[in-house]
């Protein structure tokens, strides 16, 4: 490797801004090398680093010449190429080339670093207009309307301080606890079913309160005293509840990994109460408790998880995971190896076990696994990332939204969902129905745990929901007269506008139509009564009835309800009837008054069934039962399926232009569909309009209420008395895993739209695409690229000034080489990556495998060789070619910011280097008179090589290399402000290179700190709470090492020597490697950032050692140094120093 390098150098103050060239000199001759020097210098405008020069007060210090006190040359010459003369001269083909190289040095002009060009400012100000509407659309688009309701309690919580170290190695940092609430249960044994709550990232173990509190109360009011439900081995809920000291586990993943061995251990300490007498209070005909019952938010979700793959986990001690805003698809940020590593190695568990053929090969055969997201209000992890799809089937589990759960119908945001009273409602219920205490499992059978969920969870219409009325007896013996006109005719609708009208019950009879019709009929029942199993306080009945012919001999009693409508007369139809109750789907009410879905009214009562689920049955009886007129309604038809639903075939692109845009008929049905298929993107917003009906407010049952949902997650929205309802949806989303089976992929959005039917008009229904509000939804899908991508703008410009120093010598600052970048190397790139991300789709084969990971070895596993989960890891994350917009979008922003960090950096570094220069004059006179400013003091080599030593030792023990990372940056900054100080005061070309040098390593570091900061913010709370025991990871010196070298360097005020071999490629070619890397991977494995800079801080490293002055001057500076000052008259002369 050939390099030119510029020794120590004494600096005097000159009355121009001239720039000595780096033109070679006769290490014999003082006086000629003075006379060569002045004959070569750059002129540079005073305005080259901000403030002009100052004069000299004496110019007899020019012809002080400059020696190297260890070898008697003078230092500041470079390395002779080729051969030289006898006395020493370089030849005349060296002076040639020397000479050629100091013309080219002459044709670069250096710029004021805070000049900004026209490129340069368009550049920033679209960035900034991008960032902004980014920002406003993020927090006033699309939002979702929160409807949460406060949930109260009254808590105690007992410690268990016997839980230690005898049972596990985490005593000293985590606790156990056991909840009561005061008033209801406050005996501190164990008596009923454990449950374990897990707190998530920094939760506190008294988020457990609301789940808790919800649970006592509901056994103490209607289960204790329910005898049936205890013979069902229905108990109390004993919720335990765990401190972690508000652990950081998702910027960890050895924390996570901590938290899951400390849980398996306190699940056999809580299972182990249950056999201590003095402990429990367990009804001794009941078996003691082999399982456990998990709730966990957040992280606490993936600790779970994480629980069944660890050593120490005990076989069969959990079979029931529930967990709220959980990120189980992939980690919430990939600044840690080791929490990538954790996911990939659980999530590989998982599928791997439901990959198995046979049951006895899965050991979660007997899992379930329910995941609960708040959706678009939660703003800390993307509710994308909640999904099951690709770890569980649905035997076993599934996601599902707040907004789709019943009587729920909100979205909610990270911490309220832990809250939220309506949600603690249906999930303590949920867990009361999924127990049975008679069971050493505590719960029932993995299907009957699912059906419960199903029940409690989803909206009833999803295609999963099995209907129960086929798995009913008949219970209802109905009679009729034989000539009874309540029989509709087939194919009418029935319409009740008031209920009881009458004076007396009465039943409203519907014939089924026969099976195998061409057109598919469904049936739809909507009313605002409740219905009832039991009929007791209801007013309104729906049965599913058979012809019962009653013969002679035959008891009636074998129903446990009979309705005698036949007025006691001779001829009469006797009907066997199945109560439909139990199917009864629960929706918002939308009348005129309606605002939200969680409004606080009597909601709708539906019923949807397929004609074929009705096969068994005749007649649809609606029984009135109310003996007086009350303000009730009820809709009843059988409609074909090709009259309800509408698919649309428009493409992405096709809605993009025009939208969707439908019209149903004055006699269209009273539930239609709208399928969209192409509508699938989480990355688009849509607005949705839907046109007024004119019948008139008194002549109107309700207003239009619609449904939006997608099939998988099951996410569904609800919109009451809509006129206008924005669209937004977690289908596909970036970075995602595929489904392990495709289920309801490819099924877009259905829109679902109840409507008046008795309002003669019709219906105009509009979807546009919202493209400001897209734009805001980037935001929590594509928050790490805005880590990555800046690093890709840096390592452009880095490049650019490296190939220009090492052609001419200059090292231009950051803003001359980011304007450059602009014109070429940035644009061709984000080019060159926006045809990446449109030809991704085409290198998909047909089986879903992405052709480009498997030649990069990505995708190696043997049970994920019919699916490749990471085949979205690329880019942009995303399989659609659409989007391909969005390159040249975060370019433009990472590029604004990064402009924007420069001039910061400027501005801090100016600020001090102020202050630092006049307090180091101020010592320096104090201690000798002299008016000299020290700007790098140089420590001697052995205490260079003893300090770095020590510090790669501590990172080796005791502290993490991030630690470490931190204290570079803070010493390259302050190199960056002596740099700044002495190109202030000598306006010479090597002081205002080695000032843009440090300058643009000093925004490099700063880029990837980012990255380290998280795992520093972990150390530093374990700390805080005592834990002193080091990471298992993050002590690798090599992933320090280079950084350490380079800055250790640069602080002495070393100048990189210029690269003019081949050589000088390698430096290209590392900091476009890290370019490209940065954009391709950069957000699925962001920690491999730091690694790649470190390995371009190893080349710079190399590229300072390679010097063949290096060492020769590092011990001879000192000596250097003391003579300079020595020749230089006290208090007269500025003398700057920068080896």
């Amino acid at each position: 490797m050939r390099t030119r390098s510029r020794g120590p150098a004494v600096t005097e103050d000159r009355s121009t801004a001239d720039v000595d060239a780096a033109a070679p000199q006769s290490p014999s001759d003082g006086a000629s090398n003075e006379s060569h020097q002045a004959q070569n210098r750059i002129p540079i405008p005073d305005s080259a680093s901000g403030i002009r020069p100052r004069k000299s007060t004496d110019d007899t210090s020019r012809n002080t010449p400059r020696t190297d006190p260890s070898t008697g040359n003078s230092p500041s010459s470079p390395k002779l190429k080729g051969s030289t003369l006898p006395n020493g001269s370089p030849t005349s083909a060296d002076k040639g080339e020397d000479m050629a190289s100091l013309g080219t040095r002459r044709r670069v002009r250096l710029r004021n670093p805070w000049s900004c060009s026209l490129l340069t400012f368009v550049t920033t100000v679209l960035a900034a207009s991008l960032a902004l509407v980014t920002i406003r659309s993020f927090l006033t688009r699309q939002l979702d309307p929160k409807g949460c309701a406060m949930s109260y309690m009254r808590p105690a919580f007992a410690k268990f301080p016997d839980f230690d170290t005898e049972h596990t190695r985490f005593a000293s940092k985590y606790s156990l606890y056991l909840y009561r609430e005061g008033g209801v249960d406050e005996d501190t044994r164990v008596k009923g079913i454990p449950v374990l709550f897990i707190p998530g990232n920094a939760g506190s173990y008294k988020q457990v309160r609301p789940l808790a509190a919800e649970a006592a109360v509901y056994f103490q009011e209607y289960m204790q005293g329910d005898q049936q439900a205890m013979n069902e081995g229905k108990r109390t809920l004993d919720f335990f509840s765990v401190d972690f000291n508000e652990d950081i586990t998702a910027f960890h993943g050895q924390t996570l990994l901590d938290q899951a061995e400390y849980l398996n251990e306190a699940i056999a300490f809580i299972l182990s109460l249950y056999h201590r007498p003095n402990r429990s209070l367990r009804d001794v005909d009941l078996p003691d408790p082999s399982a456990v019952i998990l709730v966990g938010h957040s992280m606490g979700g993936i600790v779970a998880r994480t629980m069944l793959t660890m050593p120490n986990y005990q076989s069969n001690t959990i079979n029931t995971i529930l967990t709220l805003s959980a990120p189980h698809a992939r980690p919430p940020v990939s600044f840690d190896a080791e929490i990538v590593n954790t996911y990939k190695r659980v999530n590989r568990y998982w599928r791997n076990a439901y990959t198995q053929r046979w049951a006895n090969n899965n050991p979660l055969w007997h899992v379930t696994t329910i995941s609960i997201a708040g959706g678009g209000l939660d703003t800390v992890v993307p509710s994308d990332y909640s999904t099951l799809a690709s770890l569980v089937p649905q035997t076993h589990g599934f996601t599902v939204f707040t907004s789709s759960i019943p009587r729920v119908w909100s979205g909610m945001d990270h911490l309220s969902i832990t809250w939220c009273d309506q949600l603690r409602k249906s999930v303590v219920r949920a867990l009361y129905d999924v127990v049975d205490a008679s069971r050493s499992s505590q719960t029932r059978p993995r299907t009957a745990r699912m059906h419960a969920f199903k029940k409690w969870f989803l909206t009833g219409m999803e295609d999963v929901v099995e209907k129960s009325l086929s798995q009913q007896e008949p219970g209802t013996l109905l009679t009729l007269e034989d000539n009874s006109n309540a029989i509709i005719s087939q194919g009418e609708s029935l319409t009740l506008r008031t209920l009881g009208e009458s004076g007396k019950p009465k039943a409203h009879l519907i014939p089924i139509p026969p099976q195998g019709s061409p057109d598919r009929k469904r049936f739809t029942f909507l009313s605002n009564q409740r219905l009832d199993q039991s009929g007791a306080g209801t007013s309104l009945d729906v049965m599913f009835c058979s012809v019962f012919p009653l013969h002679s001999g035959q008891s009636s009693a074998v129903f446990s309800m009979n309705m005698d409508f036949s007025g006691n007369t001779s001829g009469s139809t006797r009907l066997a009837c199945r109560n439909a109750a139990t199917d009864t789907i629960t929706l918002p009410a939308s009348t005129r008054e309606s605002k939200y879905p969680f409004d606080d009214a009597s909601p709708f009562s539906y019923l949807q069934y397929d004609l074929e689920q009705l096969a068994d049955h005749q007649f649809v009886a609606v029984v009135d039962k109310a003996t007086s007129p009350i303000p009730g309604w009820a809709v009843a038809e059988f409609r074909s399926r090709s009259d309800s639903i509408v698919q649309v075939k428009n493409g992405v692109r096709s809605l993009l232009m025009s939208g969707v845009e439908y019209t149903f008929a004055s006699d269209r049905p009273m539930m239609t569909e709208i399928n969209v298929p192409s509508m699938h993107s989480s990355l688009l917003a849509y607005r949705l309009s839907i046109g007024k009906q004119s019948c008139g407010d008194d002549q109107e049952l309700f207003t239009p209420l619609l449904r939006q949902h997608v099939a998988d997650p099951y996410e569904s929205k609800f919109f009451v008395n809509v006129k206008e309802a924005d669209v937004s949806m977690h289908g596909v989303a970036p970075y995602m895993p595929p489904p392990l089976r495709s289920r309801g992929i490819g099924r877009g959005v259905t829109f679902q739209i109840w409507s008046d039917p008795t309002c003669r008009n019709s219906l105009d229904v509009s979807v546009k695409v919202d493209i400001i509000g897209s734009i805001g939804k980037l935001w929590m899908r594509y928050r790490t690229v805005f880590a990555a991508f800046p690093l890709l703008v840096v390592a452009l410009v880095l490049r650019k000034q490296f190939q220009l120093y090492d052609r001419t010598g200059v090292f231009m600052s950051f803003s001359d080489s980011m304007e450059q970048s602009l014109r070429r190397s940035v644009p061709l790139l984000l080019l060159a990556l926006t045809f990446l991300a449109a030809s991704l789709p085409r290198g998909q084969g047909a089986n879903g495998i992405n052709t480009i990971n498997e030649k990069l070895g990505r995708a190696s596993n043997a049970t994920e060789s019919a699916i490749d989960f990471t085949r979205n890891d690329l880019l942009l994350g995303s399989q659609d070619s659409l989007f391909w917009v969005l390159i040249p979008f975060f370019g433009t922003i990472s590029v604004g910011v990064c402009i924007a960090v420069n001039y910061i950096i400027l501005s801090m570094t100016h600020f001090l280097s102020f202050g630092y220069t006049r307090i180091m004059k101020a010592v320096s006179k104090s201690a000798d008179g002299s008016n000299i400013l020290n700007a790098f003091a140089a420590a001697s080599l052995r205490k260079r090589i003893i300090t770095t030593s020590v510090l790669l030792l501590l990172v080796s023990t005791v502290i993490p290399y991030q630690f470490v990372f931190i204290v570079l940056c803070i010493v390259q900054l302050s190199t960056c402000v002596k740099a700044l100080s002495l190109a202030r005061e000598i306006n010479a070309t090597d002081n205002v290179n080695f000032y843009n040098y440090t300058q643009s390593i000093l925004i490099l570091m700063l880029w990837v700190m980012p990255i380290n900061m998280p795992v520093l913010v972990v150390w530093i709370h374990n700390l805080a709470v005592h834990w002193l025991t080091p990471f298992t990871s993050h002590h690798n010196i090599l992933s320090i090492m280079p950084f350490v070298l380079l800055v250790e360097t640069l602080s002495t005020g070393r100048m990189v020597p210029r690269v003019e071999s081949w050589v000088r490629h390698s430096t290209s070619l590392l900091f476009f490697g890290l370019a490209v890397y940065a954009a391709v991977y950069g957000v699925t494995y962001a920690y491999m950032l730091h690694f790649i800079v470190n390995i371009v801080c190893a080349w710079l490293t190399a590229v300072h050692f390679s010097s063949s002055e290096f060492w020769s001057r590092q011990q001879g500076f000192a000596d250097g140094f003391s003579r300079a000052l020595e020749r230089s008259p006290s208090g007269r002369h500025k003398v700057k120093k920068r080896p």
